[in-house]
């Protein structure tokens, strides 16, 4: 028993090195690429039109309604993902591939998920500093009335796996084509999609109601009220567990 102890210890160091290795090569390239964002006029014209569109729609609700809070803030916020994050995320595979610098980056230490995951991470990031100047509305709204934490939080949570997710799928449409522009249709279609599922619900029969699950805007706005269930959580994970595996199938294939 004891041996078999000293082995299962062992193992699991063994597994514990191979998971920080791994996971150091994906934050390193997760550095790279987000320094990459900012090399270039994409991340400061996405942000632009995202920050330009969703301050308009509070704005108008706060000043032309009276309204202090972000519910419409966030009911707006997964359409816009669906064009800003496919802008994000077409270069990521498809700029490789067509520069030849994919040829190179498969010759380094690393497995083709360690540079899928590097991306992802990088393209969340982006997510995050992109919705951060929205904490001005929040600002506003603190000053103007008492809105409830709650709502908000889970809002920016749901940002987050929301943007991770449709980074993800993004990642995976790029990795199919070295154009770009084809990239971000295959990534906004797929995104459109996600988005639309639940919408579509009330012209399916009442016992197809269980389509609205498959949605990517009926879990966001679950967690958007402030209600963090495990189920909402586990669908945006899977979602991105998918489509990385998916992503390092196809760039293995065209090695």
């Amino acid at each position: 028993m004891d041996r078999i102890k000293i082995l299962a210890e062992k193992a699991a160091d063994r597994a514990g090195e191979i998971y920080r290795a791994r996971l150091r090569e994906a934050v390193i390239i997760m550095k790279k690429e987000f320094r990459s964002y900012f090399y270039t006029p994409i991340a400061y014209i996405v942000t632009t039109i995202f920050l330009v569109f969703t301050g308009f729609f509070f704005f108008k609700d706060f000043f032309y309604y009276n309204q202090s809070e972000m519910r419409n803030f966030f009911q707006l916020l997964p359409l816009m993902f669906t064009f800003v994050i496919p802008a994000v995320t077409m270069k990521l595979f498809s700029e490789e591939m067509h520069s030849g610098s994919i040829e190179i980056l498969m010759t380094l230490p690393v497995t083709v998920l360690d540079v899928a995951v590097g991306k992802l991470l990088a393209a969340t990031a982006f997510v995050g500093v992109m919705i951060s100047p929205s904490l001005f509305y929040l600002a506003t709204m603190i000053i103007a009335g008492s809105p409830d934490p709650g709502p908000v939080i889970g809002g920016y949570i749901g940002a987050l796996f929301l943007g991770g997710a449709y980074a993800s799928v993004g990642i995976l449409a790029s990795s199919f084509s070295r154009n770009q522009i084809i990239s971000f249709i295959t990534g906004w279609a797929a995104c459109f999609f996600l988005w639309l599922i639940d919408k579509v619900v009330v012209f399916l029969p009442a016992g197809l109601g269980f389509v609205q699950y498959f949605g990517t805007d009926y879990h966001f706005q679950n967690i958007a009220r402030g209600i963090l269930d495990s189920r909402d959580i586990i669908y945006f994970l899977t979602i991105i567990a998918v489509s990385m595996l998916a992503t390092s199938r196809v760039i293995e294939e065209r090695r």
